[in-house]
């Protein structure tokens, strides 16, 4: 058995331009793996299941169009990634067409929006409209991340049209990174802070958080997503055993959370983080495995069993 993790240029060139229709060899499973620490993880956790079932894997780091395109022309057989409303409108048609398929939801009901610590919301804060009320103790600021991505646009768009009582706030965009070293800072110190907020994330590890709720249609919270495992239309129909495998695929959001925690904030390795929940975690394995076999016809909990949990 095989896994392998690797960003291959000449794949995603190939993807790019490919319009054949060859089939894939299911013996191997390749996952298209975008960039981002829960995607990551959660691709590192079926590949070693996969690895243990018989399956060979190979996960390609790819952007999300190539994804796309890699599903569609036969030469990608999943993505664990697939986040709505996000990438809804790169999705749809493909749906329609039946040249990709949603097996499952792997993440229900993921919140987004501006959060605040637990001590701030114990003092008051439930919903966007109680900050301009407490406009001095947050110095009037929004802290954001990345300029152009979707939540702090809407944040800007909630600023210029006064929702909330929010026109005279500031966003200050930076980095994920830079944002969540400042918003340590004003937590250390027990200070107000008000900033983005998302889940899966190892921030709500790492912080109590709350999540604010929405008021005069702002925008910016009580954002929830959902994030799909996608696949090639034909796999059901090429391997119904594989595509149950990943129907039966969902993750509790706190499990995400915390291997994210362990994969981007602790810096392990995705495949120790993955191998150490599997051992951990045999009833959850073994409901993702409900009527699952190995290659050679026998239960698949068995084989991981034997393998993973030893």
């Amino acid at each position: 058995m095989m896994r392998r993790r690797f960003f291959s240029p000449a794949l995603a060139a190939a993807v790019m331009t490919m319009t054949g229709t060859a089939q894939a060899d299911l013996d191997t499973v390749r996952f298209g793996v975008s960039p981002w620490p829960g995607v990551t993880v959660k691709t590192e956790i079926a590949a070693q299941l996969l690895d243990a079932m018989g399956y060979r894997t190979q996960q390609n780091e790819l952007a999300v169009g190539v994804i796309m395109n890699g599903l569609v022309n036969d030469q990608l057989d999943a993505y664990l990634g697939n986040w709505y409303p996000v990438q809804e409108a790169m999705t749809e048609p493909r749906l329609e067409d039946g040249s990709l398929a949603h097996a499952a939801k792997n993440i229900s009901n993921a919140n987004s929006g501006l959060v605040v610590p637990e001590y701030v919301h114990e003092a008051g804060i439930e919903s966007v409209a109680d900050l301009a009320a407490h406009r001095d103790r947050f110095d009037g600021e929004i802290q954001g991340i990345e300029a152009g991505t979707g939540i702090n646009d809407a944040i800007l768009a909630a600023i210029d049209a006064d929702k909330a009582g929010l026109g005279d706030w500031q966003l200050n965009e930076s980095s994920t990174a830079a944002m969540l070293a400042y918003a340590d800072q004003k937590i250390e110190a027990k200070e107000w802070v008000t900033f983005v907020g998302w889940e899966p994330h190892w921030m709500n590890v790492n912080y109590d958080l709350y999540y604010l709720q929405d008021s005069d249609d702002s925008g910016v919270a009580d954002i929830l997503s959902t994030v799909w495992t996608l696949v090639p239309g034909t796999l059901e129909a090429s391997d119904a055993n594989l595509y149950r495998f990943f129907s039966q695929y969902t993750v509790d959001i706190d499990d995400q959370n915390d291997w994210v925690y362990a994969y981007s904030h602790e810096e392990r390795p995705a495949d120790e983080v993955a191998s150490a929940w599997i051992r951990d975690h045999d009833e959850t394995v073994a409901r993702w495995l409900d009527g699952v076999s190995a290659k050679d016809g026998t239960p698949a909990i068995e084989a991981v069993r034997a393998q993973l949990t030893d």
